[in-house]
């Protein structure tokens, strides 16, 4: 990998996280949640793919979830897909690439969609799911609020997330034909700030796996005041906090002449003015 690309993530803890998750009995219902999203989504889509791609999705759930044949998914496991090797991803090799809760952890996102569009077949599909920047806002504020008072100043504690508009660029950059991007939230409510940690624990998704060189860690005196201002700035009136988990859904097309094209700039033959115009007459007129 480019030394050039920040090194956010260490891929070792991040694999040893979601080695105790399952070890202890790992923490499902988003995920779950997210493999139905999928089945929904590819409904959508008419044509038939053949080889498919399960691209670093725990327990291999989109993959499974995509309704492929056995012989036809090839599962490559999320210690693998953070960093593949040219074996792993072979050119215009699959039909289809999916992957899910994985482009977060991700230290050069941009490169591996890259890579990704390479080793799909023309009119290739990709498609994604991860969480996206409003997820865990709330914690996040309750970290840094702490931190700063009990400190003067807060590092890192959670991971950095894609926004919306960035997923959408990084699609384009990548190469990706019809790239598609949009969002879901879904709000869970916990008894403590506590019980929210332990899941996320569960999942795997802990920050241990970030690279912070000198930052202290926190102190039992900061998580207690990060667990206060949690419960006086984000609960419900029964008394229950709420946790946001965005996640962010991209998809793409490995370009292929079939595909339809936008129009050249300068090439409509109706001003956009003009159109406006006659849409507002018909209105009046009605």
């Amino acid at each position: 990998m480019s030394e050039l690309v920040p090194q956010l993530f260490d891929p070792v803890k991040a694999e040893a996280a979601l080695a105790r998750a399952a070890r202890s009995g790992p923490e499902r219902f988003l995920l779950d949640r997210l493999a139905a999203d999928l089945s929904e989504r590819l409904a959508a889509v008419t044509r038939r793919f053949g080889a498919t791609l399960d691209f670093g999705t725990p327990a291999a759930a989109f993959g499974l979830a995509s309704g492929a044949a056995p012989e036809e998914l090839t599962i490559l496991p999320p210690a693998i897909a953070r960093d593949p090797g040219p074996a792993d991803l072979p050119a215009a090799r699959f039909d289809r690439i999916l992957s899910g809760g994985l482009f977060h952890q991700v230290n050069d996102l941009p490169g591996l969609l890259a890579r990704l569009r390479r080793a799909l077949v023309p009119d290739g599909l990709m498609m994604a799911a991860f969480p996206g920047g409003d997820t865990l806002w709330e914690l996040r504020a309750a970290l840094v609020a702490a931190e700063s008072e009990l400190r003067g100043a807060a590092g890192l504690r959670v991971f950095p997330m894609v926004d919306l508009r960035a997923a959408g660029q990084l699609l384009q950059r990548a190469g990706f034909a019809l790239p598609v991007v949009d969002s879901e939230t879904v709000i869970v409510r916990y008894a403590t700030p506590f019980a929210l940690i332990r899941d996320l624990r569960a999942m795997g998704a802990g920050a241990a796996p970030l690279r912070r060189p000198g930052q202290p860690g926190l102190t039992r005196a900061i998580i207690l005041r990060a667990a206060e201002i949690y419960a006086e700035r984000h609960a419900d009136p029964d008394g229950r906090l709420r946790a946001t988990f965005e996640f962010i859904w991209m998809s793409g097309w490995a370009p292929h002449e079939s595909q339809q094209k936008p129009l050249r700039p300068g090439s409509a033959k109706t001003r956009l003015a003009d159109a406006l115009r006659e849409i507002e007459q018909g209105k009046r007129e009605a």
